[in-house]
């Protein structure tokens, strides 16, 4: 399988999610929290939602492009015992309190696609008392995993809720055939430590940013930077983010519309100062040097100016109410083609404001499903689309993708 990831924005060719299914009807309100849902979801609702998403992605990719859903990734992989075996002991090692072992020999004779069933709904055994909550958050693929370059960084969930999902993804990346020849490409930080997806932005070949919150620790953060310095990264921006629910990874206040233009939560990003680090490898060894600002470092590194528009606008309830509902967190489809809730509308005609033309999903796909959208143009589009169940989970369009591959543009 090909990959490779060099920037936030080059045209999208293949991108791996799941569009949500009955584990999403399996969470009740007593559970909600648990499972870190603010609320309980629709299914058929989210699913209509994501699907029409999906088309909108699909207009924007070329006519060879993938969109991947991970079950039918994971149910490959789980055809070999060896797999089923991985992720039992693994989910046995990190998370004990499951006592999986207790079923270990009937789960792991299951067939490929009654494994997959259990680990998304979960399920209990009354005889051995084992139960398992199902996994809501795979919708948000985006922090299972991180291409940088044409390296996969493997995440280590924060969160219990959360430990299943990062298994799977291991063990996808570890036994489908597709990523056999990718093995030696895989960054892992470790046992001990915790890395999640929605804090690995791609600046450029030699940049990436890492976010230090609510789920990366500063060791994991260490972890990664040191394996990415070995290779083509120059420099990793370490940002210090709030730890807290409403910021718990760095693209839900910060991400890439363009080269040169980003999406920002002011009252983090730009207001607050002395929080940036830039980390660089000289002759192995790994030393820090401090930054005022984001922004400033941004164009130190890539020697561009950088634009910051706000999300949530000037107006700094407006920034707060659009932050919560992922107004930060925009995907791009393309250079300067962006995508992101509709509901967010201060954010969108702030991007009006800075020369986007505004589309909903369906003017976009209309108009670009059959004639394709040229990565070239230069008008900038931001596409806006239906979340109004998707939202409810606390995650925007970037969390709910992982890209695997982006055409680089010159």
């Amino acid at each position: 399988m090909q990959i490779g990831i060099f920037s936030e924005v080059d045209p999208l060719k293949k991108v791996i999610v799941h569009t949500p299914g009955r584990e999403v009807s399996l969470v009740n309100p007593q559970l909600k929290d648990e499972l870190l849902f603010d609320d309980i979801i629709f299914e058929e609702d989210a699913r209509r939602e994501h699907l029409n998403m999906l088309r909108m992605f699909s207009a924007a990719m070329p006519g060879d492009g993938e969109i991947i859903e991970i079950l039918d990734l994971a149910e490959k992989a789980f055809e070999k015992t060896e797999a089923r075996e991985f992720f039992v002991d693994h989910l046995n090692r990190r998370a004990p309190e499951l006592n999986i072992n207790l079923i270990r020999n009937k789960v792991v004779d299951f067939s490929p696609r009654e494994f997959v069933r259990f680990i998304v709904e979960g399920g209990e055994d009354p005889v051995k008392g084992f139960s398992m909550l199902p996994v809501p958050n795979l919708v948000f693929t985006r922090d299972l995993a991180a291409v940088a370059g044409e390296r996969i960084i493997i995440s280590r969930a924060a969160r219990k809720a959360r430990l299943r999902e990062s298994v799977l993804m291991e063990a996808i990346l570890k036994f489908h055939p597709d990523f056999e020849s990718l093995k030696e490409n895989l960054i892992d930080p470790g046992d001990g430590q915790t890395v999640e997806g929605g804090d690995v932005l791609v600046v450029d070949e030699k940049t990436v940013m890492v976010g230090m919150s609510e789920r990366t620790s500063y060791s994991g953060l260490i972890a990664i930077a040191e394996q990415l310095l070995e290779g083509s990264v120059e420099s990793v921006i370490a940002v210090d983010i709030p730890k807290q629910r409403s910021s718990m990874h760095l693209d839900t206040i910060f991400t890439f519309a363009d080269r040169d233009e980003c999406i920002v939560f002011p009252p983090v990003i730009i207001n607050r100062k002395d929080n940036v680090l830039v980390l660089r490898s000289e002759n192995g060894r790994l030393f820090s040097e401090r930054r005022i600002s984001l922004k400033a470092t941004l164009e130190e590194l890539t020697g561009r100016s950088m634009t910051f528009i706000n999300c949530g606008g000037d107006d700094l309830t407006d920034q707060y109410r659009e932050q919560w509902t992922d107004g930060a967190n925009v995907f791009a489809l393309a250079p300067g083609v962006i995508a992101g809730y509709e509901r967010n509308t201060k954010t969108f005609n702030a991007l009006i404001d800075h020369g986007y033309r505004c589309l909903n999903q369906f003017e976009f796909i209309e108009e670009f499903e059959k004639t394709g959208l040229d990565p070239t143009r230069e008008e900038k589009i931001a596409v806006t689309f239906e979340g109004h169940e998707l939202c409810r989970g606390r995650g925007g369009a970037r969390c709910m993708t992982l890209p695997l591959l982006r055409n680089k543009l010159s």
